[in-house]
C-alpha cells in the first residue's frame, strides 16, 4: 500500500535536516494518512479509504465526500476513489432524470 491519500493525491515529500553546523542529510515528510469510513449520502453506503487529514479538512469545508468527488479532477483520484466518484454521478444524473 502506497503512503498517497486516495482522495488529493498528496504523497512523499523529500527534503533535508540540516543541523546547526550546516550538515545536510535527506529525510521524508510523510503524509498524515489515516483509514477513514466516508458516508456517500446519493448512494447510501459508508466507503473506507485511506486520506490525509488535510483531505478531511477539505471534505468538512466542501460539505462531504459526494460534492468533494465531483469536483475533484480525475488524475489525483486512486482508481477506488474514481469508481466512485463514477457510481455517485451516475446515481445523481438518475435522480435527476
Amino acid at each position: 500500500m502506497s503512503r498517497r491519500c486516495e482522495l488529493t493525491g498528496k504523497g512523499l515529500l523529500v527534503g533535508n535536516n540540516v543541523s546547526h553546523a550546516n550538515n545536510k542529510t535527506k529525510r521524508i515528510y510523510r503524509p498524515n494518512l489515516q483509514s477513514l469510513s466516508l458516508a456517500s449520502e446519493a448512494l447510501g453506503n459508508s466507503y473506507r479509504l485511506r486520506i490525509s487529514m488535510n483531505a478531511l479538512r477539505t471534505l468538512d469545508r466542501t460539505g462531504g465526500l459526494d460534492p468533494f468527488l465531483l469536483k475533484a479532477k480525475d488524475a489525483v483520484l486512486s482508481p477506488k476513489a474514481l469508481r466512485l466518484k463514477r457510481a455517485i454521478a451516475k446515481k445523481l444524473a438518475a435522480q435527476a432524470a
